[in-house]
């Protein structure tokens, strides 16, 4: 069983380079980040509080990995609602051991999000650390917004990209770093399949070890 985690920063481009790895693969793909959305949406569906711990366990441990829409799930205030409850302890418990279960699943998976080398799967057969300048992912989800017809304001994405940074690398439970064993893959300079290349190269050379 092979297990392929993928961490990084917002924007810095490990979901598309996560699906396209997992297609390559074969494997089967998990965006943590959208349990955490998930898990937000129930709760503002509900009207329930963000800040009740174990309310927001109970409807972590009730998210159906297989149900996660990406589209749904992308909005900006489920987003905001989502890195409230994340840095809950007994959330975090509840939803990583959701993923491990996930990363199970043969013939190999691929996960991505902020702590997958470091705490969900910090045995995987490879981990890559996918990061960029603050700059560029800014100007990354600003193009993303524009090219589906939004309004945006750089500056603001900017600001939010570096206060997403200082939340996830500053929280005190599975902060946002590489892993010892990470290879670095900085996307500042590189389109997708540029990266995709310089991943499955690093993936094929540690699958020849197996």
């Amino acid at each position: 069983m092979i297990t392929i985690a993928i961490d990084g920063p917002a924007a810095a481009g490990k979901g598309t380079l996560s699906r396209r790895i997992a297609e390559e693969y074969g494997f089967h793909h998990l965006d943590t980040g959208l349990t955490y959305r998930a898990t937000a949406k129930a709760l503002l569906d509900a009207g329930l509080p963000l800040d009740d711990e174990a309310v927001a366990e109970k409807m972590a441990r009730d998210v159906e990995l297989a149900g996660l829409d990406r589209s749904m799930l992308s909005a900006h205030a489920i987003g905001e609602a989502a890195s409230k409850i994340a840095v809950m302890p007994a959330v975090r418990r509840a939803l990583v051991e959701a993923q491990r279960g996930f990363s199970l699943k043969e013939p190999g998976t691929v996960l991505d999000g902020r702590d997958i080398g470091t705490v969900v799967c910090p045995d995987a057969t490879v981990k890559l650390y996918v990061t960029a300048s603050p700059e560029v992912r800014a100007k990354r989800r600003y193009d993303e917004v524009i090219a589906g017809g939004g309004a945006a304001d750089y500056a603001a994405i900017f600001k939010d990209v570096r206060k997403r940074d200082e939340r996830d690398m500053g929280r005190a439970d599975s902060p946002l770093r590489p892993a010892e064993d990470a290879h670095l893959l900085d996307t500042s300079e590189m389109g997708i399949e540029a990266a995709f290349q310089a991943a499955k190269a690093l993936i094929d050379a540690a699958l020849k070890k197996i």
